[in-house]
């Protein structure tokens, strides 16, 4: 899972950091990405605007050193995506076996 050029770009602005900690920040956004994908289901960080705004406030807590906050913080919004996810899972299998 690649972070794009626009997506660092787009979080650095966020957290109003300069280009000096690039390597840095990508590492953190990328395995931010991958526990969150974990966590949530396999969405796209490229089209999918909450799924990035999760991975971007998951990455400011790394970056922060405050981790072990973003689980109580943003349960809700990691459940509603998980879910979201499940659902669609679902939706996907009930028109396949229809199609059948």
């Amino acid at each position: 899972m690649n972070i794009t050029e626009q997506i660092l770009r787009e979080f650095k602005e966020r957290v109003r950091l300069g280009d000096d900690e690039d390597d840095n920040l990508r590492r953190i956004l990328s395995v931010s990405m991958k526990a969150l994908i974990r966590s949530c289901g396999d969405y796209d960080i490229n089209t999918d605007e909450e799924f990035k705004e999760l991975v971007f406030e998951r990455s400011r807590y790394v970056y922060n050193d405050a981790l072990e906050f973003f689980d109580t913080n943003f349960l809700s919004r990691i459940n509603s995506l998980a879910i979201g996810k499940a659902l669609e899972e679902i939706e996907l299998e009930d028109d396949t076996d229809a199609a059948v």
